[in-house]
C-alpha cells in the first residue's frame, strides 16, 4: 500500500487489570450514538479501534507475550484462540520464540472462538491444527484447555446440544453471581473475504443471535456445521484483536472500519471492552480509511 506507514510497537499484559469490567457480560456501557436498526443489541457503533500494518517478513512476531504471571496472582488469564487458517503463522511464530518461556503457561485458560463440528482428531478440527503446532509443546493445565465439543463428543452429533454444552462449560467457569461467561482478556479473530468473524457469518442467523455460544447451520464455507461465540459473547472480552493479510481481505476490513453494520460485516461488529486492534499486512489494509492512518 502507498502512502503513510504504521509504526507501533505493541506491548500486551493481560491477565490482571480487571476493575473495569462490566459487572454482566450482557450489560455492556450504552454508547452515545444509536444502534443501527439492523444491528446486533449489545454491540456498541461508536468504538474506537487501533491499527497496525505488519510487514510480511514479520509475520506475527510483532505481537508481544503475555507478561509473567505468579502462581498466587488472581484472576488467571483466559485467552480465546484464532480460527485455523490465520492461526497457523501466528501458533508457529509463538512457539518459536524464546519469549514464550516468560509465560506461566499453567497459569492460562484457553477457550476456542469458533470451531468445526467434526469427530475429535480430525484434521480439519481448529483444536487438532492448534494442539500440533503449539499447545502440545506448552506446559498447560489440561483442566484449563476448553476446546468447543467434537460431533462424536458426550453431546453427539447436534451441534445445537454441543452448543448449549459449550455455553455451560462456559458459564461453569464465569464468577459467582449473574454473569454467564468467564472474563475473557484477549480474543484473536481471523476476518474472513466476506467479513465474517469465528463463524458469524454476514447475513446468517448467528450474526442476529444473543445467546453467548450458537450452532451454526449451513455455513457457506465447508463444513457446514460449526460452534461459535456470538458477537454478543466475543464484545465481552477486555481486548479483540483482528488480524487479516492479503488483497482478498482488503474490502472487508474496509468496510468494517468504515461504519458497516455488523450483519452485513460482523467483523464490524467485533470490540473489545477497553480495546479493539486490527493486526494488518499492506495488502489487507488497502482500503483502510484515512482517518485511521498516521505519518508516525
Amino acid at each position: 500500500m502507498s502512502g503513510p506507514i504504521w509504526k507501533r510497537l505493541l506491548v500486551v499484559a493481560f491477565g490482571a487489570e480487571n476493575s473495569r469490567r462490566p459487572s454482566s457480560p450482557w450489560k455492556r456501557p450504552k454508547p452515545e450514538s444509536p444502534m443501527p436498526p439492523n444491528g446486533t443489541e449489545g454491540i456498541p457503533t461508536n468504538v474506537s479501534a487501533e491499527l497496525m500494518v505488519v510487514p510480511p517478513a514479520l509475520s506475527w512476531r510483532a505481537i508481544s507475550l503475555p507478561r509473567p504471571l505468579e502462581k498466587t496472582e488472581e484472576p488467571r488469564p483466559n485467552f480465546v484462540a484464532l480460527p485455523r487458517r490465520i492461526a497457523s503463522a501466528v501458533y508457529e511464530s509463538l512457539a518459536a520464540s524464546p519469549a514464550r518461556d516468560a509465560v506461566d503457561w499453567s497459569m492460562v485458560d484457553l477457550w476456542w472462538g469458533d470451531e468445526r463440528f467434526l469427530p475429535a482428531g480430525h484434521p480439519d478440527r481448529n483444536e487438532t491444527q492448534a494442539r500440533a503446532v503449539l499447545l502440545d509443546q506448552l506446559p498447560l493445565d489440561p483442566t484449563r484447555v476448553h476446546p468447543m465439543p467434537a460431533s462424536d463428543g458426550p453431546a453427539g452429533d447436534d451441534p445445537e446440544a454441543a452448543a448449549a454444552a459449550y455455553a455451560a462449560e462456559l458459564a461453569a467457569a464465569a464468577r459467582p453471581g449473574s454473569e454467564q461467561l468467564p472474563h475473557f482478556d484477549v480474543l484473536l479473530l481471523g476476518v474472513g473475504e466476506e467479513g465474517h468473524v469465528a463463524s458469524v457469518f454476514p447475513e446468517m442467523p448467528a450474526a442476529y443471535e444473543h445467546r453467548p455460544v450458537t450452532a451454526v447451520r449451513g455455513c457457506p464455507k465447508p463444513p457446514p456445521m460449526r460452534i461459535s461465540l456470538t458477537l454478543p459473547a466475543i464484545n465481552t472480552a477486555e481486548e479483540v484483536w483482528l488480524m487479516a493479510t492479503g488483497d482478498a481481505k482488503a474490502a472487508a476490513v474496509g468496510m468494517a472500519l468504515s461504519g458497516a453494520g455488523p450483519v452485513q460485516v460482523p467483523a464490524a461488529g467485533a470490540h473489545g471492552v477497553d480495546r479493539t486492534l486490527w493486526l494488518l499486512d499492506r495488502a489487507a489494509a488497502g482500503q483502510v480509511p484515512l482517518r485511521f492512518r498516521s505519518l508516525r
